[in-house]
């Protein structure tokens, strides 16, 4: 008990002095930035078969434009997608909800897919960040 006292109280004492070190500066907080990173996983696309059906938000599904769906963001969330094997990342509207395949995250149209590289193997692993509304 002894040792571990001895060792506890000089750590407990050095966070605690980098604790007020880090309020005692003068320096300006660091600009949040324009996103936040909230998911990464496998992503897939939706096939051009599906072209003119309804989204769940009610528009129509268009394999050309740059949206996507996610299971809980608000319909009109801009997601930031980044294909993790190559860094090329594009920004999707959701507009729908989904994927239900186990183990995904998004599910991107074919324009969106191929602007990331992702068009022919049909999934991807991706980084997701949410768009602030700046």
């Amino acid at each position: 008990m002894r040792v571990f006292s001895a060792l506890l109280i000089p750590m407990l004492l050095t966070v605690s002095a980098a604790a007020q070190d880090m309020q005692a500066t003068d320096e300006p907080a660091a600009e949040a930035p324009d996103f936040t990173e909230i998911d990464g996983g496998m992503a897939s696309y939706y096939g051009d078969e599906l072209a003119g059906n309804r989204t769940a938000s009610g528009e129509r599904f268009d394999p050309r434009q740059m949206t996507g769906a996610h299971r809980s963001l608000p319909f009109g969330s801009k997601v930031r997608v980044t294909n993790v094997s190559n860094g090329d990342s594009v920004v999707v509207r959701i507009n729908d909800r989904g994927p239900f395949s186990r183990g995904r995250v998004i599910d991107i149209s074919h324009a969106a897919a191929r602007e990331i590289g992702m068009h022919r193997s049909g999934t991807a692993r991706v980084k997701l960040a949410l768009l602030n509304d700046d």
